[in-house]
C-alpha cells in the first residue's frame, strides 16, 4: 500500500536550524535521538545490522555504504525532508524501517489532514515495523515504531473499536518488548503511560485494571520515567498534558495546560520537535 506521492505536504517552517551535514549529525545524535534510542548508524553498528538481518539485509552494499544510506535518510527526517526519508528508509528494507516508519507517521499526525489517508500510513508503517520485527527482533525500534504507527491508529479509529480488535494488547506488548530491549526509551514510556490512560478513560478504572491491566499509577510512572529521560523534549510534555486531560479531565486542566506551555516554549532540534512544539501552542491557543 505505497503512500501517495501527492499527499506530502512540505515541511511548513525553515529548516535551515535543522540540517545536521557530515559531523554535525554524530555531534548532534544523542540529543536529536534521547527519545527513541536509536543508535547512531556508524559502519559498525551498519556491520551489526547486516549481520542481524541475514537475507533481509539490503542486496550490495558494505558496512561503510549502509551506514552513509542511514546518515543521509536520518538527515533528510531531521531536516523536514519526510518523503525523501522514508522513501530512502524503504529501500534499505527492515534496516531501514525504523526511519521509514518514523518519517511516515510523523508526516501523517501533523502534515496529513485527510483521516483516510493518515489511517493507511498507519497502517503501511506497522507493516514495515512488522518486517523489521522479524528481521530484527533484537532491536528496541522494530517493536517501538510498530506500537506507535498501532497506537496512532487505534486513536484514528477510537479506542474503544482498537479494543475490540485486540489493538490495544498488540501495541502494550510491543511497548513492553521495546522496553525490555532498552529501559531508558522515553518515547516507549511516554508511549506506555498513554496506554494505560487512554484504557482507563474509555472503559473506567475498574474494568480497565481486570480486562487490560491499565492502572493510573503506571501511566503516572512512565510519563514521570520519560520526562526524566528527556526533559527536553517538547511531546514528552504535550502528552503529559493529555495524559492528565485523560486521566483526571478538568480537575487537572491548568497542569494540563502548564505542560502544553512547557512543550511549546522548549527550542526544538528538529522539524519533528518544530512540529511537537506547534501542536502544544495550538492546544493553549
Amino acid at each position: 500500500m505505497a503512500a501517495k506521492k501527492s499527499a506530502w505536504a512540505k515541511f511548513p517552517h525553515s529548516a535551515k536550524a535543522f540540517d545536521y551535514p557530515g559531523d554535525k549529525l554524530a555531534k548532534a545524535w544523542a540529543a536529536l535521538h534521547a527519545g527513541d534510542a536509536e543508535p547512531f548508524p556508524d559502519d559498525k553498528r551498519a556491520a551489526a545490522l547486516i549481520k542481524a538481518a541475514g537475507k533481509a539485509a539490503p542486496k550490495g552494499l558494505d558496512a561503510a555504504a549502509l551506514a552513509e544510506a542511514l546518515q543521509d535518510a536520518w538527515r533528510d527526517f531531521h531536516r523536514g525532508d519526510f518523503q525523501q526519508a522514508f522513501e530512502a528508509g524503504q529501500a534499505l528494507g527492515p534496516v531501514g524501517a525504523s526511519v521509514a516508519c518514523k518519517a511516515l507517521a510523523i508526516h501523517a499526525s501533523y502534515l496529513v489532514d485527510d483521516e483516510d489517508e493518515q489511517l493507511k500510513r498507519y497502517e503501511q508503517a506497522g507493516k514495515l515495523a512488522e518486517a523489521a520485527i522479524a528481521a530484527l527482533p533484537g532491536e528496541a525500534n522494530s517493536h517501538y515504531r510498530f506500537a506507535h504507527a498501532m497506537g496512532r491508529y487505534s486513536q484514528g479509529i477510537s479506542i474503544a473499536k482498537a479494543l475490540k480488535m485486540g489493538l490495544a494488547t498488540k501495541v502494550r506488548k510491543a511497548l513492553e518488548q521495546a522496553l525490555e530491549l532498552a529501559p531508558r526509551h522515553a518515547e516507549a514510556h511516554t508511549a506506555l503511560g498513554l496506554y494505560h490512560a487512554e484504557i482507563i478513560d474509555k472503559v473506567g478504572a475498574m474494568i480497565g485494571g481486570l480486562t487490560y491491566g491499565a492502572k493510573a499509577a503506571e501511566a503516572d510512572k512512565h510519563i514521570a520515567t520519560a520526562l526524566k529521560l528527556t526533559p527536553a523534549s517538547p511531546i514528552a510534555h504535550a502528552e503529559h498534558a493529555n495524559l492528565l486531560l485523560l486521566l483526571h479531565g478538568d480537575k487537572r486542566e491548568d497542569d494540563a495546560a502548564a505542560a502544553f506551555e512547557k512543550a511549546a516554549r522548549l527550542k526544538p532540534r528538529d522539524a519533528m520537535e518544530a512540529l511537537d512544539a506547534e501542536f502544544a501552542r495550538a492546544q493553549i491557543e
